[in-house]
């Protein structure tokens, strides 16, 4: 029998209604436009406001996208992974939630958490399921509503993140065709650097933390880009050595939409032309979990059986990593 490798077969989307563009934020906090666009290429992102409706809304809706477009009975996924730094709530799960909601009443599912790495993360682990063999249907869903822990007066962060969610389905493939390599790599020093403090077993949330906005992400921007531009350029570099690629074998560079600058610098560093940067920053800002899929979503029409795909993200605690991947269809 041949190997049995993991490939994405499908693809699925969801942002929400709701617009925030540059020239709302103008009034909202001291910014502008130019200001905006120049340092972080995002015009827009979108935001999820309606009360009560969370994460797993987002990831509800991507999934559904995806069952609707590959056909398949949601009976027939075994395992649901939500890749989010923004779970609906404590305690209880959002991927347990969501798998319900959708009908995958025979998966079992669970929430995997490495801030803007999530979803690279999750990649690495629904290939290892599939890989075992013991299963054929794995969905792996990246969300985040990352509105819920913004503050709309700190310039420093409202400008860049966005609601939004992506949903991949993994199945075996014995072409050779899926995920081929990966670097993974975490360094918990630099978790002082972006967090929310407030709100885990450390700091529980208090009525003075909250009052005080405590419970807001906070993020130092300078030495997080400084990490982020060498750390993603460095395992992209790293694993195109190690299969012994060249920039000419490349279809797309599927980076991390936290900032354009960061997302040209990797690409620089490993000599790619632009237009084989997946880019979609301009419309959602930084959606945390959901960049990646939301770049497949977007680039599907444009991939093609057997493309290499060089994956790339960094996140907070920190987190970052490279994946290499065969495409597995046609669209």
């Amino acid at each position: 029998m041949s190997k049995i490798t993991a490939a994405i077969t499908a693809v699925g989307a969801y942002v929400p209604e709701y617009v925030l563009t540059n020239k709302i934020l103008e009034t909202m906090v001291d910014t502008n436009d130019e200001w905006i666009t120049t340092r972080t290429g995002i015009k827009e992102r979108r935001i999820l406001k309606e009360e009560g409706k969370g994460t797993s809304f987002l990831a509800i809706n991507a999934a559904n996208d995806l069952i609707k477009k590959r056909g398949i009975d949601p009976k027939d996924i075994e395992l649901v992974i939500v890749a989010t730094a923004t779970p609906d709530m404590k305690a209880a799960s959002t991927a347990a939630y969501t798998a319900t909601q959708i009908g995958a009443v025979n998966a079992f599912s669970f929430d995997l958490e490495a801030a803007c790495s999530s979803f690279l993360f999750g990649m690495s682990t629904a290939a290892k399921y599939i890989e075992s063999g013991r299963y054929k249907n794995v969905l792996l869903i990246g969300a985040d509503k990352n509105s819920s822990f913004i503050n709309y007066k700190d310039r420093a962060t409202c400008i860049i993140f966005g609601d939004g969610a992506g949903a991949v389905l993994f199945e075996p493939n014995h072409e050779g065709l899926g995920l081929q390599d990966e670097i993974l790599r975490s360094d918990g020093s630099g978790r002082e650097f972006l967090q929310a403090t407030y709100g885990g077993s450390s700091y529980p949330s208090t009525p003075e933390a909250v009052a005080e906005g405590k419970h807001y992400v906070f993020q130092d921007g300078k030495t997080v880009f400084k990490n982020a531009v060498f750390n993603m350029a460095d395992v992209a570099v790293k694993i195109l050595e190690r299969n012994n690629l060249t920039k000419n074998d490349i279809a797309f560079l599927v980076a991390h939409q936290a900032n354009k600058r960061i997302i040209d610098a990797t690409a620089n560093r490993i000599e790619l032309e632009s237009e084989k940067v997946m880019m979609n920053i301009e419309k959602y800002g930084n959606t945390t979990s959901a960049t990646l899929p939301l770049l497949l979503n977007d680039y599907e029409s444009q991939l093609k059986k057997g493309d290499n795909l060089i994956f790339a993200a960094f996140g907070g605690g920190f987190t970052w990593g490279s994946v290499y991947l065969k495409w597995a269809y046609n669209s």
